[in-house]
């Protein structure tokens, strides 16, 4: 009997090691140098009339163009260089094409880590594939691969929404695009590298942020740790909100020669710059400090109203609001309402961004031309969010009772608003959110509220792996009166490998020069204990 044990025993063995060694013929070693360059060049022979090879180049080691601002770059290592298109076809709209542009760079001295660059506005572009952090070395320099795509189509800007007339480049947009990009981007890293990325990651801002949201719900599998930053992940319910706030600042705006609302006036800069004054006033010392920042925005109770010309306390004339400056100001920033008074989309805390030419170019505009939410929010409604398109719709008419059902459908597919995340979380991913309290265009709220909502989740919440960082000051992805300068991708790359959770992350920005803060995890926030100010150690999260 003790004979039969041991020969099994001894079988068993020698059947494992014998699979061991199999997958371990079965997995090639990482290619050297000489044989990266060679693989990068050999990608070329891969083009058919599906797959359309642009390029496959070896990159000297130097500044590599990043697109936006103009001539801004970044200091790039050696690497391969490779941008294909998915199933080219034409659209049968001037500068308008269809198939899935890819962009990947693969640096030779590869650290074994894919990084997944998310978009902005509606794509439509082939951004540079570097994997940016503001104040900080991009991805690329750290070693990552990095890859990019146009989400399914291009245009003539990053604003064209013209796309949304095609059922499939509708689809690219929403989700398929990040799904063709993750798989075709590993098989060309296992290729030219020989094996497959060791970890894999998704970090991006605006449309980025809801491509890192979307591949966390719908890709659970792929990706071991997503960054999403002021994501636009409910974009259709942000495109109704655009309409509200057009609707409430038109009802409001005087008229010009012909007879036109002109919205730039609806209020004037010294008028919100008084806004931003009495906010800072109220609220700027809750948390300890008077810095010109509000990090404990949620006991922030300012009301508009307290600026009415004639009220006690409001500004002299010509810095005071009327009663339907004060009141429209309340429906811009409390969102999108139905007749009975639910919330369609989420609500916008007061901060010091009502002032910068920021919420004026999204909200107002300048003499002479319209807001954004007469353009961009006007076009996203009638070309991509409403279905059918309606080319020629006019968002001033929207009707928030009976329109939101020609929204359904796109938001079926393109909205990130799944709070289920049991694999994703279950297989050890990790998610950082962030978001800029003075957004122009995305609400806080509506973020916090989905938040709120994350499983898997304990009585603390979501934080075990998951956490969400409210930047006080911050515009969209970036600018305000803020510290908008955090290295984000090390944060998410030490919680996954490390398993450090992050508590704090210290940021800085131009807006405050020689000045640092901790970004704290909500519902936490930074508050002053005493020292220096101008230090984040002087600031504790609770």
């Amino acid at each position: 009997m003790l004979k039969t044990k041991t020969t099994r025993s001894a079988r068993t063995i020698g059947w494992i090691c014998a699979c061991v060694l199999i997958l371990s013929l079965n997995e090639p070693a990482q290619a050297s140098d000489a044989d990266t360059r060679k693989a990068c060049k050999a990608l070329q022979s891969l083009a058919t009339d599906r797959f359309k090879v642009e390029t496959a180049e070896w990159v000297k080691a130097g500044p590599v163009s990043v697109g936006e601002p103009a001539g801004a770059s970044i200091d790039a290592p050696e690497h391969c260089l490779f941008r294909v298109t998915l199933d080219p076809r034409p659209s049968g709209i001037e500068d308008l094409t269809y198939g899935t542009g890819i962009e990947l760079r693969m640096p030779a001295r590869w650290n074994g880590r894919l990084l997944f660059q998310g978009g902005g506005g509606l794509n439509g572009v082939l951004s540079p594939a570097v994997g940016r952090v503001p104040g900080a070395p991009s991805a690329l320099a750290r070693g990552f691969a990095v890859v990019s795509t146009d989400s399914g189509h291009r245009g003539r800007s990053p604003l064209d929404a013209r796309f949304g007339a095609d059922q499939q480049a509708r689809l690219d947009f929403a989700y398929q695009a990040v799904e063709r990009t993750t798989r075709e981007a590993k098989a060309l890293l296992r290729r030219v590298y020989g094996k497959p990325p060791e970890r894999s990651y998704y970090m991006g801002c605006s449309t980025g942020g809801r491509e890192s949201m979307l591949a966390a719900q719908r890709l659970p599998m792929e990706f071991d740790g997503v960054v999403a930053g002021n994501p636009a992940f409910n974009l259709t319910r942000i495109v109704v909100n655009q309409a509200w706030s057009l609707q409430a600042v038109t009802r409001i705006a005087p008229k010009d020669a012909s007879g036109r609302p002109d919205l730039s006036r609806a209020y004037t800069d010294a008028q919100l710059k008084a806004v931003a004054d009495a906010v800072l006033k109220q609220c700027d010392g809750l948390d300890g400090l008077q810095d010109g920042m509000i990090n404990d925005f949620e006991s922030c109770r300012f009301d508009p109203r307290a600026l009415t010309c004639g009220a006690a306390g409001a500004p002299a004339s010509g810095l005071c609001l009327t009663s339907a400056q004060a009141d429209t100001l309340r429906t811009i920033f409390g969102g999108a309402r139905n007749s009975r008074g639910e919330s369609l989309y989420g609500t916008f805390p007061y901060d010091t961004g009502i002032a910068t030419p920021a919420w004026r170019s999204m909200h107002l505009g300048s003499p002479g031309g319209e807001p954004a939410n007469a353009t961009l929010g006007r076009d996203t409604l009638r070309h991509y969010v409403m279905t059918p398109a309606v080319p020629d719709f006019d968002s001033r008419s929207f009707d928030f009772d009976r329109d939101m059902r020609l929204t359904l459908q796109t938001a079926a597919i393109n909205d990130a608003v799944a709070t289920m995340h049991t694999t994703f979380a279950g297989r050890g991913g990790k998610m950082i959110v962030y978001h800029g309290l003075s957004d122009q265009a995305m609400a806080p709220g509506a973020l916090i509220d989905w938040y709120r909502q994350l499983t898997p989740r304990d009585a603390a919440g979501a934080q075990d792996w998951a956490r969400l960082f409210l930047v006080p000051g911050m515009t969209h992805c970036g600018g305000g009166q803020s510290t908008d300068e955090f290295d984000m991708l090390s944060a998410i790359q030490a919680w996954v490998e490390q398993g450090q959770a992050p508590d704090r992350i210290v940021a800085s920005g131009k807006a405050f020069p020689g000045k640092t803060r901790p970004l704290c995890p909500y519902p936490k926030v930074a508050r002053y204990e005493g020292g220096d100010p101008n230090d984040h150690r002087s600031f504790t999260c609770r």
